[in-house]
């Protein structure tokens, strides 16, 4: 299904408007997902991040389109995503059509590769087979592709490697091997969904300096969900904070990370241990966010973020709270942001 160009920015190769994820209960539909709006342009990375639960999963899912069924599914909004054949809303896309996009065009990075790699083929295969699916290449070249692509994300001994199980690497290995499933096809965008949460330090350290690199050479554009403010500081030139399954703050990650105007985001940051050789003392207690993320089967009628805010006052609770263009590029979802802006 082909969307109007006009929809979205000259720049951007994936628009998403008004995006929201409802998941029917036996009791009620819940809406985890509401009025997300972003866009991602080639070479650049938005960073999205918050709390477990806030929705930042969800949402890379939807993208997909690959929420649970039939509980899950895209309740409102247009996911636009720029072709050579022009412009497809993926969030109406038929079934059919979505599988030939998936891989080809945006392709996925997984939280854990255990889970998402397949435990009965060898890595080789698995990434032959994206190649031999969407670009129609045969066996032989498929393999090469593989083990050229293996090589290319720092995997060593790449063509014996190729023949090895998912259960035969170290996570490192299986995150690169994930990584070069995902490039199989050049896509024009990637979506790491907390890549390196199960890796040490050095590891994701490296594979944070691999994506940066494979950007740099392909120009894709790239959705990195974490729930690290440290990672986003490092690969992201944007980001988005998210709380109960909206944006509550989103600008440029330099200007947002130093003069952060939701209160949760400065929660977040004050949550942060502080860098070795900063002039704040290590032993300093670190800061928590009081209560519990907000339920959404019984949201508050206000600001979401209100029952764990210091600076809540009643007007807070008086209706829901809109996401506020302070200035090019950065909003907020807070009656109070000015005061401080």
């Amino acid at each position: 299904m082909t969307a109007p160009a006009a929809t979205m920015p000259a720049d951007a190769v994936l628009s998403v408007r008004g995006l929201a994820v409802d998941f029917a209960t036996r009791r009620r539909t819940v809406r985890a997902v509401s009025e997300v709006a972003f866009d991602l342009r080639p070479g650049r990375t938005l960073g999205l991040v918050g709390e477990s639960g806030s929705g930042k999963s969800v949402t890379s899912l939807a993208l997909m389109r690959l929420l649970a069924q039939p509980a899950g599914r895209i309740g409102a909004g247009s996911i636009l995503l720029r072709t050579p054949d022009g412009v497809l809303d993926l969030a109406r896309l038929p079934e059919p059509a979505m599988r030939r996009v998936r891989g080809r065009r945006v392709a996925m990075v997984f939280q854990e590769p255990m889970t998402s790699l397949n435990p009965m083929l060898p890595i080789g295969e698995q990434i032959a087979e994206v190649a031999r699916l969407h670009l129609g290449r045969g066996r032989a070249d498929a393999a090469r592709d593989a083990v050229a692509l293996l090589d290319r994300v720092g995997i060593p001994a790449a063509a014996s490697r190729a023949q090895s199980y998912p259960h035969e690497l170290s996570g490192g290995m299986r995150q690169r091997a994930m990584i070069a499933i995902a490039l199989a096809c050049r896509p024009s965008v990637m979506i790491a969904d907390e890549p390196t949460t199960a890796l040490d330090v050095t590891i994701q350290a490296q594979v944070l300096t691999l994506i940066r690199e494979l950007q740099d050479e392909t120009r894709m554009a790239v959705l990195f969900i974490t729930h690290n403010l440290g990672v986003v500081a490092e690969v992201a030139d944007e980001v988005a904070v998210m709380y109960g399954g909206q944006f509550v703050e989103t600008g440029m990650v330099a200007e947002v990370l130093a003069r952060p105007a939701h209160p949760y985001t400065r929660a977040l940051l004050e949550s942060l241990p502080p860098a070795i050789g900063s002039a704040v003392p290590l032993r300093r207690r670190l800061h928590a966010i009081p209560g519990s993320v907000v339920d959404l089967a019984a949201p508050p009628p206000g600001c979401r973020f209100g029952p764990r805010c210091e600076r809540h006052v009643a007007a807070c609770d008086a209706a829901p709270v809109a996401l506020d263009p302070l200035a090019p590029g950065r909003a907020v979802r807070c009656i109070r942001a000015r005061e401080t802006a």
